[in-house]
């Protein structure tokens, strides 16, 4: 074992690199974080600082934070979701009368995509954040 491998052994560190957080702006916290939580089927955690989280389940949370003193930059966050709550996301966006489409640019509205298998679809949050939810993740070569 070489020494760099040693000292990594002995404290422990991950053999990969996760995403643990990332901030999302938004001109209304509360509003951005609880619109993407009722899509998605979770919960809104308790402030944390300036942030108002939303955890993923999977080690990752999304940190909404309040800027309202310049325009909000459009992001794109994709979701990787399970099949079988694919619909009921898709329902829930119909629900609360927000479009979903097809492809990235939005030019298919009320379509969902079938890429690499799965299912996917493209809507904007309400800051104009770019959010996808898909059940199989993108092939890369």
């Amino acid at each position: 074992m070489s020494h760099e491998q040693q000292r990594r052994h002995e404290l422990g560190s991950p053999a990969t690199v996760q995403l643990n957080h990332t901030a999302v702006h938004a001109t209304d916290r509360r509003l951005s974080a609880e619109f993407i939580a009722a899509i998605l089927g979770l919960e809104v955690g308790a402030p944390f600082g300036p942030f108002l989280p939303v955890d993923l389940g999977n080690g990752v949370t999304l940190d909404y934070y309040e800027k309202r003193d310049e325009p909000i930059q459009s992001q794109h966050y994709a979701f990787l979701v399970p099949d079988d709550r694919f619909g009921t996301m898709i329902a829930r966006l119909e629900t609360v009368g927000v479009t979903y489409y097809a492809d990235p640019g939005h030019t298919e509205p009320g379509r969902i995509n079938r890429l690499f298998g799965g299912r996917g679809a493209y809507f904007e949050d309400p800051d104009g954040h770019n959010m996808e939810i898909m059940t199989r993740p993108y092939v890369r070569p």
